[in-house]
């Protein structure tokens, strides 16, 4: 038997504006005492609750059993910006994309993890929180606009649609004349992440047995597996780990996974004499030129904005950081939005990201049935549903073939040593910002 105590949970600060506009939940069902299963999944985001759902189509009559730290939708599957995107889109680089054949295969694997949720969304009725709108990156440089044409150019390699953009275009969308052009590309699912996962998670729970404020602190492994809690343990012979960074809490992936957090904050409701004064159309998402640069929502008489990454190998922010990261927004809301000087945030938050050196997930069966499925790379909504429905067909022994592709992707990279990421990863982070410019 191997035991690995976690020596971090989740504990997420600031209300996410996701979670915060949505009615409050029911009570939270903590676990209390023994509870036997086939199946325990640790993590119920997107990972996770898409394992949960694959489970009950393969193994309909088996016990499934999922666990949470945290009410669902409060930790980071409710704290990203909510697209869940199909094309390429590699945050280390300069516009998203990577090699032509890597690509294809990822664009095949990303749409399938959109349909799987879309075939939720029709089973759960989860439509208000699920759009197949389509995105736009936008470009505030002339910079930025080379690095779309070249991005342009790149889905013209992979066959894949497009429209450019120009000012007027971007104008007649977003309601400002901050940005000088843009693309458009229409495979991009919005989500409400909060409202979303949330919703999933509903739909699933006359099937899967959900706990939730439930943070697990130890795990056992064996014959048997052994979840513990501070009330009670879950017994199963088959575990799933969809916990994404805090694999690592576990023991697992030391010194392999990148802690990064992003940050975002949502606008008051806008009255109607603002929302005339902004023009442009209602509902739309943008993504920046560089991919260090802002993330802009609009949901009719809301706007978000998100950006600046920190190093946070304490897998942790602070109220402090998230208030002090809110100052940038501002900044960038008013460099965007004029028309709406003075604007109050009503939510600000931070959410974690788990990244690798060489962005490669964590993803497979690391000891005998215990399965891993984690470290999205910034793209937890899409990768998140992905790596999770594929780890419920690779426990189960389905032939899936993008079970062996997800086998193919390496392992993520070894990190440098704590003294020099250290100084490293912050500075790599800064230089990656400042590159940004005016896309900031």
């Amino acid at each position: 038997m191997s035991i690995h105590l976690a020596v971090r949970t989740p504990a997420d600060v600031a209300t996410p504006g996701w979670y915060g506009v949505l009615p409050s939940p029911k009570a939270a069902e903590v676990l209390l005492g023994r509870y036997m299963a086939d199946w325990v999944i640790v993590g119920a985001g997107f990972a996770g609750l898409a394992a949960a759902r694959r489970l009950t189509q393969l193994v309909p009559n088996d016990r499934i059993a999922i666990v949470d730290a945290q009410r669902i939708g409060w930790g980071a599957a409710g704290r990203n910006s909510g697209f869940m995107i199909d094309l390429p889109h590699e945050l280390g680089g300069e516009n998203y994309g990577g090699s032509r054949e890597h690509d294809l295969k990822q664009i095949q694997m990303n749409r399938a993890a959109i349909e799987f949720s879309g075939s939720a969304v029709e089973e759960f009725g989860l439509d208000a929180y699920f759009a197949r709108a389509g995105k736009i990156h936008g470009a505030a440089t002339d910079h930025g606009l080379r690095s779309l044409r070249e991005f342009e150019g790149h889905l013209v390699g992979l066959a894949e649609d497009f429209r450019s953009l120009d000012a007027t275009d971007m104008k007649r969308i977003t309601g400002t004349d901050f940005f000088v052009g843009g693309t458009f590309t229409p495979g991009t699912v919005m989500v409400q992440p909060a409202g979303f996962i949330r919703g999933l998670a509903t739909g699933l729970a006359e099937r899967v047995k959900i706990f939730e404020n439930t943070p697990v602190t130890e795990v056992r492994t064996g014959k048997e597996h052994h979840v513990q809690t501070p009330e009670g343990e879950i017994v199963a012979p088959r575990l799933i780990l969809t916990v994404n960074g805090h694999l690592e809490s576990f023991g697992f992936y030391k010194q392999r996974l990148l802690h990064v957090f992003t940050y975002a904050s949502m606008t008051r409701a806008l009255s109607n004499g603002e929302q005339r004064a902004l023009g442009g159309e209602p509902s739309w998402g943008l993504i920046p030129a560089d991919p260090m640069g802002s993330t802009i929502r609009r949901l009719g008489d809301r706007i978000v904005v998100r950006n600046t990454f920190t190093y946070n190998p304490s897998m942790t922010t602070s109220e402090g950081q998230v208030k002090r990261i809110g100052h940038k927004h501002d900044r960038s809301f008013r460099a965007r939005f004029p028309m709406l000087n003075g604007m109050r945030m009503e939510y600000r938050w931070g959410g974690h990201l788990c990244l690798s050196l060489n962005s490669a997930p964590a993803f497979g069966e690391i000891e005998e049935r215990v399965y891993v499925a984690g470290c999205c790379n910034g793209l937890g909504t899409v990768k998140g549903t992905l790596y999770g429905m594929l780890i419920a067909d690779l426990a189960v022994g389905t032939e899936e073939p993008m079970v062996a592709d997800a086998l193919l992707e390496p392992s993520p990279n070894q990190l440098y040593p704590n003294s020099l990421m250290a100084i490293g990863a912050p500075l790599r982070l800064w230089a990656m910002q400042r590159r940004a410019g005016r896309e900031l």
